[in-house]
Parts: C-alpha cells; sequence; structure tokens
C-alpha cells in the first residue's frame, strides 16, 4: 500500500512512512494511491469476532507490508486490553432504529483513545526498526491531548509537546493532560483558539529546517494512521446490525472531520453506509457548507462540546480531494485560496455529490442541554454534550426504510461533569481511577499564538530529553 498527498507534491510513501511523516512536505494529507475493498463475503467473515482481531483485519490493507500482520495483531490486542468494557466498543439502542456506539471506554475517556492505543505502540514498532526518535507535536481541542499523552507518555524514543487552546477545554480534560509528568511530555496552553493551535502545527511541519531538527511527526488526524485505526469501529457496528446485508447509516459529532472521514473511508471499502449524518455546534461551518454550499471561516465560539469548536476542519481536504476526482493542482489551490480569503469555492456539481452521502446538523448549546435532559428521561442514558448532538442529528434526519441509525458517543459524560449536572441533576463520577485527577499536580505553559515561541518550547523539551 502507497500514499499520495492530496496536493501532488510530495513523493509516495508506505505505511510506516506516513505514520512517521504526518503531515506531507506540500501541506497536503496523505490518503491511499487505491482503496483497499472488502467483498461482502470478507464482510461477512468478520462477524463475531473480538474487536482487537476485527482492528487488525481491518487495518490490515493499509499497513500492506510495512507492518506485519501478526505484529499489527500483536498491537491492537494490547491496546484494547485495558479497555473498561468487554466489548470495547459496545453499542446501546436507545429507541427503534436508533443506537449509540460507544467509543469512550478507553484510559482518556473518550474516542480518541480507539486510534491513540494503536498509535503508540505503532511508533514504538516502527522506531525501534529503524532506531530512531521522533517529536510529536499535536493540536487538541479536548480529547486528542490527553488520549495521545496517555500512548506515548514514558515512550523511549518519543517526545511529545501537546497545545491546547488556554481556557477553552473542559477542566478535566485539561487536567488529564496536564497532570502527567513523565519527562517525555510537555504541555503549552495557546493564548487562541484550537484553529490557532492547528495552524501553528501546520506552520511547524513547513518549517523545512525546524521538521528536520526535531524530527517532527503527528498524531493529529492529519495523520493517516489515525483514520485507518478508527475505520474498524464503524465496521464491528454495521456488522453487528447486519451488514453487508443490510445498509447502515451513522451520526457523528464532528469538528475536524476525521471520525466522520473513518466512516467515508469505510464505505469506500465496501460498507453499506447509506447516510453519514454529520454533527455540528454553533461553530458550524460544515452544516453550513452542506446547507447551502457555505464554507466560510467564522470566529470559533466557546461551546458545552469544546472537542467541536473548531472553523478549519483540516480533513475535508481528503475527501475534497476525492470530489475533484483527484485532482491534486485543484485540491492544492482550492485549500491555498480558502486559507487565503476565509472562504472555499467549490463548484454546484460538487457539492451535489458531497450531498448524496453527507448530511449536516447544527446544534447550538441550549439545544445540546435539551437533547441531554431528554435522552435521561426518555432512556435514562446519560449523553455528553458531543453525543448528544450526534443523537440529536439522528433523530433530525431518519434515513427511513428500515435503516438503522448510529450515533457515535465519542467521550464519558464525566468529562463534563457540569453541563451534564445542569441538564440531568446528576453529576456522573469519574472512573476510579481518575477520582484523586483533581489533586494532582498541573505542569503546562501559557505561551503566546506565535510560532518561534511555540517551536523554542519544542527545542527545549527536545534538548533536555535528547542531552
Amino acid at each position: 500500500m502507497r500514499y499520495i498527498s492530496t496536493r501532488g507534491q510530495a513523493p509516495a510513501r508506505d505505511f510506516a512512512d506516513v505514520l512517521l511523516a504526518g503531515l506531507a512536505e506540500d501541506g497536503g494529507l496523505f490518503i491511499p494511491e487505491t482503496w483497499p475493498h472488502f467483498s461482502p463475503a470478507d464482510f461477512r467473515s468478520m462477524r463475531g469476532l473480538p474487536y482487537a482481531e476485527l482492528a487488525a483485519r481491518v487495518m490490515q490493507p493499509f499497513t500492506g507490508t510495512a507492518i506485519p500482520f501478526e505484529v499489527l495483531r500483536t498491537i491492537c490486542h494490547a491496546a484494547y486490553a485495558g479497555f473498561g468494557h468487554p466489548a470495547v466498543v459496545p453499542l446501546v439502542q436507545l429507541e427503534t432504529g436508533l443506537f449509540v456506539q460507544e467509543l469512550f471506554h478507553g484510559p482518556t475517556l473518550a474516542f480518541k483513545d480507539m486510534a491513540m492505543q494503536v498509535l503508540g505502540r505503532l511508533f514504538d514498532y516502527v522506531l525501534t526498526q529503524r532506531d530512531k526518535r521522533v517529536t510529536i507535536v499535536g493540536a487538541t481541542s479536548g480529547d486528542t491531548g490527553s488520549a495521545a499523552i496517555e500512548a506515548c507518555a514514558g515512550r523511549d524514543r518519543v517526545d511529545i509537546m501537546i497545545l491546547h487552546p488556554h481556557g477553552r477545554t473542559s477542566l478535566v480534560q485539561r487536567r488529564q493532560m496536564t497532570t502527567v509528568h513523565a519527562g517525555n511530555v510537555g504541555n503549552v496552553a495557546v493564548e487562541g483558539t484550537f484553529d490557532d493551535c492547528q495552524d501553528l502545527v501546520k506552520a511547524m511541519f513547513a518549517d523545512a529546517g525546524f521538521r528536520q531538527e526535531v524530527r517532527l511527526s503527528a498524531v493529529n488526524s492529519i495523520n493517516w494512521a489515525r483514520i485507518a485505526a478508527q475505520i474498524p469501529y464503524y465496521v464491528a457496528s454495521a456488522l453487528a446490525l447486519g451488514a453487508p446485508d443490510r445498509e447502515v447509516a451513522f451520526s457523528v459529532p464532528t469538528g475536524n472531520f476525521g471520525n466522520v472521514l473513518a466512516a467515508w473511508a469505510a464505505r469506500r471499502m465496501g460498507l453499506p453506509v447509506a447516510r453519514l449524518i454529520v454533527g455540528s455546534n454553533r461553530n458550524d461551518i460544515l452544516a453550513r457548507f452542506l446547507a447551502s454550499n457555505d464554507m466560510s471561516m467564522a470566529p470559533v465560539e466557546p461551546s458545552l462540546s469544546p472537542s467541536m469548536d473548531i472553523q478549519v476542519s483540516s480533513n475535508f481536504e481528503r475527501v475534497l480531494f476525492e470530489l475533484l476526482d483527484r485532482d491534486a493542482d485543484l485540491t492544492r489551490q482550492t485549500m491555498l485560496d480558502f486559507r487565503r480569503f476565509g472562504r472555499m469555492t467549490v463548484a454546484d456539481p460538487v457539492w451535489h455529490r458531497a450531498r448524496t452521502l453527507f448530511h449536516g446538523f447544527r446544534l447550538d448549546d441550549p439545544g445540546t442541554e435539551a437533547e441531554i435532559r431528554r435522552l435521561h428521561a426518555t432512556s435514562g442514558y446519560l449523553a455528553d454534550p458531543h453525543t448528544a448532538v450526534g443523537v440529536a442529528a439522528a433523530r433530525a434526519l431518519p434515513c427511513g426504510g428500515g435503516v438503522p441509525i448510529v450515533a457515535m458517543a465519542t467521550a464519558h459524560p464525566a468529562k463534563f461533569p457540569d453541563a451534564m449536572e445542569r441538564a440531568t441533576g446528576h453529576r456522573p463520577a469519574l472512573p476510579p481511577r481518575m477520582a484523586d485527577l483533581f489533586e494532582r499536580e498541573e505542569r503546562f505553559t501559557v505561551l503566546p499564538n506565535d510560532l518561534g515561541t511555540v517551536e523554542a518550547a519544542v527545542r527545549a523539551l527536545v534538548g533536555r530529553n535528547r542531552a
């Protein structure tokens, strides 16, 4: 399996090289040169497999010969061994035809663990094989950072620096990052938004000298390995509901478009997906695009669902590349113009192609709180604010024809105790292993939204550990 850049000006690479590179040198995102495909018989053969085994089977076409299958299988079994539910990604039925798939039973109580626990071990394997070190720099709107730190803390060949927007994550989300005291971990609170953090990461990758100096890599969903490791849970829920002999639909609360992109990739591999619903909060650039071809930036506004407080959805570039029939030059120019003018120009025929599968939905904070309250009252289910957006979107946009919809439950409600208590009167407790979270010492540095200042902080972390 080889990977190419969406902007066409970077060399093709295998999976291991893409894992370490993260972002392509031309600023594009890596995507498979050709899409693997599973037949209906292939999907049927996966029914009933333990989740770790299923994950290895689904990921194997993407890793190709770069990661031997037995190594990948061992990695997947180790990655999910410590999850807090024996099914790893259990399905819960809320009402007729509507389910949630719980993706929050990992160590940091968020869906990011599904990929990060695999990625940490993949980095270990590849770096050991090559006798190399890397520096991971990531941006987080809430959950990616803690999942990445949990996966990489204490690893001998990795230094990791996470940037989060100062004051714009939940308290639990922040403390999950900043109370990890491993020597290879650094945390920076950037005076700005998640989009500012994401732009800083991309700027560091674009700085060729700095990228080479610290051997930069990424764990954000700009890294294709993250997407590959998220595809299996869509396959798992679809198989449980009758695929490949029955269509399914997915409702995905998303900001950076990575989670829903994994569902789209599963469809490209042959999974019978009838509809993909994109759930947004008040930062509704994706919903506006799907409703009226309005992909225009607006100021990022804080919300009850901070992981979706994003206006530049990086992973949309991968779908755009496919919608433009893999025209890398046009993709590159479209993305450059988007960043220059703050608005993406997409021809109506291309937009209509996107709308044949993707449907957008927007829910503001009062609506989110109302949905949390409604769910708890009608089914006894506690859904965090992100999950509530996904469930509300599924209820608003049913498929009909008996097609079940799976809303992705992306975070444990205990990560947002204030919102849960306001909506339901119940304050969910953290699991026992996190009971002392608010007593642990925090370590992070507040820095301005300035590339040179943040690069200096990364250099200091790397210098300390490589001295």
